[in-house]
């Protein structure tokens, strides 16, 4: 049996058995080297030479990867020992092992009836209604989410647990008003807080929310739940040591977090806040702590806004230990919607979450920025919140928990709300029905002004380019030049706090015409989401007859039998097969293999059939990098009838995705002629297949095989339809297959112009961080933007660590990670398909990882270490400028790309350094009461009896 490992000597002999006319086999001359030593190969080809090619020569690298080079090998040097121990992998494949007992846990729901006793007993119209429970868990036990979730028995937080944050003043003042009927007196109470009603349940209440929001923490990080969701109230984010604030009384995320933190030792928590309003009591608790990583995005208008503060300001970002772990984004405009948000998670809060490295994730889902709300006047859709979500579940290995917060228009809380538990139940993010818009100015503002504020702390958000003094007072800039972006800071403010604050019709004043509208759109969405799944999670294609096709002169040649068989077996060693559906194989026809290929083509490969061996190795030689078998006509079709079979399953909505295990691969295989190991280009077809017999408007397909996929993209280069996007290894021109066609500049033909993005790495040594950040920096966001109706992935193995040809680092992890985040595109209709990979266990290990992700397994997230204090690799700084490119070629054509501009690197009047350090230490924004938040040097501010307010406005329109 050949070697699961193929060496670099070994595919060297392989290209040139299939490139000459050799008559007698090569000597191997070298044994089989360790996965660590195949590594480092930088063989570039494919298996394939340089015969015919017309490659670029390579330009000299920039001064700026030379200095890296030289700082890199001196600190090398310094720290030799270190370094070498720090950098030695003892099993590259570790996390996959470990991922093979992880299987799909429960997700948990805790709620309780009682929740819907506190209401306002002196304004029956108060926004903060029991109606926002009771209306949610109605939505989700319709769309029968409730019987599919572990019930988690409510319980009550212990005084000692809520002591951790609050003060004990606090505590005992909302626990005197329990039970007390006084209406006249309890309103008089509130009105010394901002925006607070209090119920004679509202102490015993508000313990239960806190305590179960605790409860869904300590279950998930026992193991026992996979991710949960707590449907509680009173919500809690704006809830301060010792005040009353927002609606909230006990900071319900933050006493988990800090849960977390004292009685499970985690180091990283990450809370993200999407309440529309800033939950400046979670950003105080944490402010100055390093192991909490929060992240709010909320309305602000420059302060204008409730809750009115200049600490809700993008420059706040951390104090102490803490500096660089509190992002805001804030919007300074209404209206925005679902483009703004998904870019806001493209742009910042994904790539810092996967630098950050979290270990739970905590989520303060308020919907208030939802369609509808009166308070927000935002325009998040419903079935936007899944896609939010979808990414964030495939980090911290799935622990994730979402807790209720803000919400006040009825109808979108409740849909946004139970979609978001269908996302934890694992269903696919529903299609968004209205075309994605793209990211207003003034959310692009936010963005960039988040990311200049960030940019010296996370290694993840130094895409954007800088400019100098002198570049600004440019008045003749270059063509085609990034703009530059003006960081500013605007503060409105609110007036002074009253001396009491309203209690009673307190509701925003929304005319009825305008809630009328949006309440049919809201109703006219929620019947055009497609929230129908599949029975059958997954599907697969598989057919040893596949195997007949081999390199007769070579058995060590790198596309071997052994790839497809080898992803079966560990396949069926992880326990999936049985938890898939397996679809007939069969040979596709002369029609469906002329929808991407000429029938000269065609017909000459099926002529090969029963040739012998010394014939069909001169006609091999004939082509680049291509061996022939007497079965490989028969094989090559049945690969591409098997994928064509899958594609069925997907489309007749039998399976809600596939996997298609099947050879010889396909992408370098031109419309006329063989090429690269390919012979019949099995996606190309798919594709066409689709468009035909399915009517599909928008196929999307990412190649992310090392090698450029030439043929798919000459194939579909005119072809609006089928959007192409490949990642792909590119050593400006010279690696395989070599030429300018790979190049970011490529950007198709005639109607097709705009519809192939090529992300060329210059550089060998690319790994999960780099590819991560294409993913989401270009890949999702024009993906989203196209809204495929169908996903297509030329799923090569090749940039895996291990493989012999490709030179590249992804993990099996993360090839995991990509395929989830692809998954949330069409519905979920995504088929995986093999294309390249030579070291069988790496190619093994990764598809199965793709396959445990669509199953809705956790995996461990990919290390990207992107944090050591280390400085950046050539590779990572290669990365960037290749993006950078593809970002300038793009934004063309695709306006989601609309983050290109250049951030200063110097300090204006206007953000300048010492400014921002004194504003900050004028903010005290570790305090609420001016002695100091939890963690902080001070405590409840002496003989005190009512707390004086925070300096907001009251949360009320005036």
């Amino acid at each position: 049996m050949s070697s699961p490992i193929v060496t670099r000597r070994g595919a060297q002999n392989a290209k040139i058995q299939t490139r000459a006319m050799v008559k007698s086999k090569s000597v191997a001359t070298s044994g089989v080297v360790s996965i660590m030593g195949a590594t480092s190969a930088t063989g570039s080809s494919a298996g394939s030479g340089s015969h015919g090619s017309t490659g670029n020569e390579s330009r000299k690298p920039s001064a700026a990867l030379l200095e890296a080079k030289r700082r890199a090998r001196l600190l090398k040097h310094q720290n030799n020992c270190s370094n070498m121990n720090a950098d030695t992998v003892t099993d590259i494949f570790s996390n996959a092992v470990k991922a093979k007992g992880m299987q799909r846990k429960p997700t948990g729901l805790i709620y309780d009836e009682t929740m819907s006793q506190h209401c306002c007993l002196w304004d029956p119209k108060h926004p903060e209604c029991p109606e926002r429970f009771t209306r949610v868990m109605e939505r989700c036990r319709e769309l029968k989410l409730v019987d599919r979730c572990l019930l988690l028995p409510a319980r009550p937080a212990l005084k000692s647990e809520i002591l951790k944050l609050h003060s004990a003043s606090h505590y005992e003042r909302l626990e005197q008003t329990s039970g007390v009927r006084d209406d006249e007196l309890m309103e008089d109470l509130s009105s010394h807080f901002d925006s607070i009603y209090i119920h004679p349940s509202t102490f015993e209440l508000s313990l239960l929310a806190s305590g179960s929001t605790i409860e869904l923490v300590d279950l998930i990080l026992q193991g026992r739940l996979q991710n949960g969701m707590a449907v509680i109230r009173p919500p809690g984010h704006h809830a301060m040591k010792s005040e009353f604030n927002g609606y909230c009384f006990f900071n319900n995320v933050a006493l988990a977090a800090q849960h977390a933190l004292d009685d499970h030792k985690l180091q990283r928590v990450m809370i993200i806040d999407y309440d529309v309003h800033h939950g400046q009591g979670t950003q105080r608790f944490f402010y100055n702590d390093p192991r909490v990583l929060y992240f709010s995005i909320h309305r602000y208008e420059h302060g204008s806004f409730w809750p009115n503060l200049q600490e809700s300001d993008y420059f706040a970002i951390g104090a102490g230990s803490g500096t660089g772990y509190n992002f805001n984004v804030p919007l300074n405009a209404t209206g925005m919607g679902n483009g703004d948000y998904l870019a806001i998670f493209q742009q910042i809060l994904l790539p810092v979450a996967l630098e950050y490295q979290p270990e739970l994730i905590i989520v303060s889902a308020g919907y208030d920025a939802a369609l509808g709300c009166p308070e927000g006047e935002m325009e998040v859709t419903p079935a936007c919140y899944p896609h939010l979500l979808n990414p964030l579940l495939s980090l911290a290995e799935s622990r994730v928990a979402v807790i209720l917060e803000g919400g006040y228009c009825l109808e979108s809380l409740a849909e946004g709300a139970a979609l978001t538990l269908r996302a934890l139940l694992g269903d696919p993010c529903p299609p968004l029905v209205e075309h994605v818009e793209l990211p207003c100015p003034e959310a692009c503002e936010a963005i960039l002004n988040c990311i200049f504020t960030h940019r010296p702390y996370w290694r993840c958000l130094q895409l954007q380019q800088q400019y100098t003094v002198e570049e600004l007072n440019n008045v003749q800039p270059l063509p085609g030049a990034a703009p530059l972006h003006r960081v500013q800071r605007t503060w409105l403010g609110a007036p002074p706090p009253p001396d009491r604050y309203p209690t009673r019709d307190t509701a925003p004043c929304i005319p009825p015409e305008v809630t009328a509208r949006k309440l049919e759109r809201l109703r006219l969405l929620q019947a055009e989401t497609r929230l129908s799944t599949p029975p059958v999670r997954v599907c697969y294609a598989y057919d040893e007859q596949m195997l007949e096709h081999c390199n007769l002169h070579d058995t060590d040649h790198p596309e071997q039998p052994q790839r497809i068989r080898q992803i079966y077996q560990m396949h069926d060693e992880y326990q999936l097969l049985a938890r898939m559906e397996r679809v007939g194989t069969r040979v596709a026809t002369t029609d469906e293999v002329c929808l991407a290929h000429t029938r000269s083509h065609l017909n000459f490969v099926r002529r090969l059939l029963g040739r012998e061996r010394e014939e069909l190795q001169e006609v091999g030689a004939n082509f680049n990098s291509v061996y022939f078998h007497p079965r490989t006509f028969d094989c090559a079709t049945l690969a591409v009838g098997s994928v064509l079979q899958v594609v069925d399953s997907v489309m007749q909505a039998k399976a809600r995705s596939g996997v298609c295990i099947v050879r010889p691969p396909g992408h370098h295989a031109e419309s006329d002629q063989p090429h690269g190991f390919c012979i019949f280009n099995n996606v190309a077809i798919a594709a066409q297949y689709a468009i035909r017999d399915y009517g599909l408007q928008r196929v999307l397909i990412v190649d992310w095989d090392v090698h450029h996929g030439n043929g798919t993209q000459h194939i579909f280069e005119s072809n609006p339809k089928v959007l192409y996007m490949s990642i792909h290894r590119y050593e400006h021109g010279s690696f395989f297959p070599k030429g300018p066609d790979g190049n970011y500049d490529v950007v198709g033909k005639q109607a097709g112009r705009g519809f192939n993005v090529n992300i060329p790495w210059n550089k060998k040594g690319m790994g999960d961080l780099e590819y991560a950040l294409a993913f989401q920096q270009l890949i999702m966001p024009i993906a989203y933007e196209f809204d495929p109706q169908l996903v297509l992935v030329s799923a090569g193995f090749d940039a895996a660590i291990g493989d012999p040809l490709g030179g590249c680092k992804v993990t099996p992890e993360g090839y995991g990670l990509f395929t989830h985040w692809l998954s949330a595109l069409a519905g979920g209709r995504i088929i995986v398909c093999l294309e390249g990979g030579y070291n069988v266990n790496s190619i093994s290990y990764a598809m199965t990882m793709c396959t445990k992700t669509l199953l809705g397994d956790p995996i461990p997230t990919p290390q990207f270490n992107a944090a050591a204090p280390r400085p950046p690799t050539v590779a990572y700084l290669s990365c960037l400028e290749t993006l950078q490119s593809c970002l300038q070629t793009q934004r063309q054509f695709w306006k989601s790309l609309a983050f290109c501009s250049k951030l200063p690197q110097f300090v204006s009047e206007n953000n300048n350094e010492d400014f921002l350090t004194a504003t900050l230490q004028q903010l005290n924004i570790s305090n609420d009461d001016a002695q100091g938040a939890a963690g902080g040097p001070g405590g409840d501010r002496a003989g005190s009896g009512v707390e004086r307010p925070s300096g907001s406005k009251p949360k009320v329109k005036q």
